[in-house]
């Protein structure tokens, strides 16, 4: 094991026991509250990753994924179902929905694949806000507890992100990447892409259903058809591309660049912060489409070549 990967490993140990012990360390609901933001995008954003990312399937409906995991959790659970059991059951929700929607949609290709995931969460969005349109209250609202909830969103993202690291270190994930830069290709090899599509899109909408259970248990109050909404399709994919999509360390830099910039531009710029997420996406679109990540790398490689050269000529120089 090289000395980059203990260190690697470390650090993220650290990070995990310092998140941990977080709520024993800090009081402050206000900091909890944005910590557990953060863990949410984190997982929703990895989540959206596995299928945009590492199988290069733009999906412009993963709100519904989030949605469907949210609303099945959340009615279950207001009726007086346990909720983990509940959790689990949304999750399910979700992969009902990918595969009912997936043979269909993955005979489109490109920007068609990409509208009709947008047509779907936009026909679920406006069919449970017209069905369901009335508030949903926490029928235990009395013993609400923020550090359950903490420890939830914690757990649950440190699942995300491990299952798509497994998933992508394993053949299955070499399939899907395959897939990523070339379907034909990979079709000439014996890769079957609509397998390793199919297999992409349920395991992102199972995690994305269990993020939107979380979601639902998290919320005091909300309407039902809130995490239908288009910004829980477009916040994780704009942290995905900001941080670098078809990575794992990728959507959880966007993530915390994106709270952060968010909270910093809500506080002085107000509304206007819409309009510059909007404007700093394309731009990292256009010249950094590797995201943060790929930028950095190549800022390395470029400080690594300079020091090489410069070691060249300065023995150039001895020698002589």
């Amino acid at each position: 094991m090289n000395k980059k990967r203990i260190v690697t490993r470390i650090l993220l140990v650290v990070a995990i026991l310092g998140l941990a012990l977080l709520p024993q360390l800090i009081k402050k609901d206000s900091t909890i509250n944005l910590v557990i933001l953060l863990l949410l995008y984190m997982s929703i954003a990895s989540s959206w990753n596995i299928l945009g990312g590492y199988t290069g399937q733009t999906n412009l409906g993963h709100a519904a994924f989030f949605g469907i995991g949210s609303l099945t959790t959340r009615l279950l659970w207001i009726a007086g179902f346990p909720f983990f059991p509940s959790f689990l059951i949304g999750g399910a929700m979700a992969v009902a929905l990918a595969f009912l929607i997936g043979i269909p949609a993955f005979k489109l290709r490109g920007v068609y694949f990409a509208i009709g995931t947008l047509a779907l969460a936009q026909i679920l969005n406006i069919t449970v806000g017209n069905i369901l349109p009335e508030m949903s209250y926490n029928p235990s609202i009395s013993d609400y507890q923020l550090v359950p909830r903490y420890y939830l969103f914690l757990g649950l993202t440190i699942f995300t992100i491990s299952v798509a690291y497994l998933l992508v270190n394993s053949r299955w994930g070499l399939g899907m990447m395959a897939v990523r830069e070339g379907e034909d290709a990979a079709e000439s090899l014996g890769i079957s892409a609509l397998k390793h599509k199919l297999l992409a899109l349920s395991v992102s909408a199972f995690l994305a259903g269990l993020v939107g259970g979380a979601f639902a248990f998290y919320h005091v109050s909300y309407y039902l058809n809130m995490p239908f909404g288009p910004e829980w399709t477009f916040d994780p994919m704009m942290m995905a591309y900001i941080g670098g999509t078809g990575t794992i360390i990728g959507p959880i830099i966007g993530s915390v660049f994106f709270v952060g910039l968010k909270q910093l531009l809500v506080w002085n710029v107000g509304e206007y912060h819409l309009i510059i997420f909007g404007t700093l996406f394309i731009l990292i679109v256009l010249f950094l489409p590797g995201g943060l990540v790929d930028a950095w790398t190549k800022i390395r490689k470029a400080l690594a070549r300079r020091k090489n050269s410069k070691n060249i000529q300065q023995s150039l120089n001895t020698e002589r």
